[in-house]
């Protein structure tokens, strides 16, 4: 049985101390939650409020991307061994929007992947479909691709703590979601690309969340289809009563 993994992207939202105003709102709210694991990935800045305020709960903290060497004259960016270090235990890697807007490439994604592993960080890999491919009927290519150069060069072994996220493009932040039929079709073909990569075990336990316009209204009907194993939430979850309710779906 996969447990389900509720995970919040702030993205550029919230200053250090708004961060600990949402955790000081939130923790009570899931506080003995142990149904589903929870993870919050803010801003680089906040990291160490989130995790100072989640230290004895329930709740992860996460980085929201990294760069995959372990340090050198790469102005701006941040190591896995950093996000260890301010305490975190996940990562996002190749959201659709560091695809879209800073030029983030497969490859790119099979790097970072292999340095977050290294670390011991549980990486959360963003795969899928912008309108136009889903408009032409490429989102089973996009989808193979996408996997088989994130998985390249990965064994079952190190394959055990990676997570996926289907996020068809098109839903993000539009109020659009995707119909279980979508989401079940999409998670199917990751599965299978998991299997060639890794080996059926490894692909049966691999989770595979959801991210597109994931709300409290729309949390458990998405949750109770069987091949969505949790969700990777955006605008809902800088609200902790909102994201409350996700998490309690």
């Amino acid at each position: 049985m996969r447990k389900k993994l509720i995970a919040a992207n702030w993205k550029m939202y919230k200053t250090s101390a708004e961060a600990g105003e949402f955790m000081r709102a939130f923790l009570p709210q899931v506080a003995g939650h142990t149904r589903d694991e929870i993870v919050i990935c803010p801003p680089f800045v906040d990291i160490l409020a989130v995790a100072e305020a989640a230290k004895g709960t329930n709740v992860g903290v996460g980085g929201q991307d990294l760069y995959w060497k372990n340090e050198g004259a790469f102005t701006g960016e941040v190591s896995a061994p950093m996000l260890r270090a301010a305490g975190c235990s996940h990562v996002i890697i190749g959201h659709s929007e560091r695809r879209q807007f800073f030029g983030e490439t497969d490859d790119a994604v099979n790097a970072k992947l292999k340095a977050a592993l290294a670390a011991g960080l549980v990486p959360i890999v963003c795969v899928g479909e912008v309108i136009e491919e889903r408009e032409s009927g490429l989102t089973e290519e996009v989808l193979r691709r996408q996997c088989t150069r994130a998985f390249s060069e990965l064994s079952g072994d190190d394959a055990r703590t990676i997570t996926v996220a289907y996020e068809p493009v098109w839903a993000i932040g539009t109020g659009k979601t995707a119909t279980p039929q979508i989401v079940s079709e999409a998670h199917g073909v990751i599965r299978a690309e998991a299997g060639k990569a890794f080996g059926d075990d490894v692909a049966r336990n691999m989770r595979i969340l959801y991210g597109g316009s994931v709300k409290p209204e729309n949390a458990k009907a998405l949750m109770s289809q069987e091949e969505i194993d949790g969700a990777l939430v955006g605008g809902a979850s800088l609200d902790p009563k909102s994201f409350a309710a996700i998490v309690k779906y």
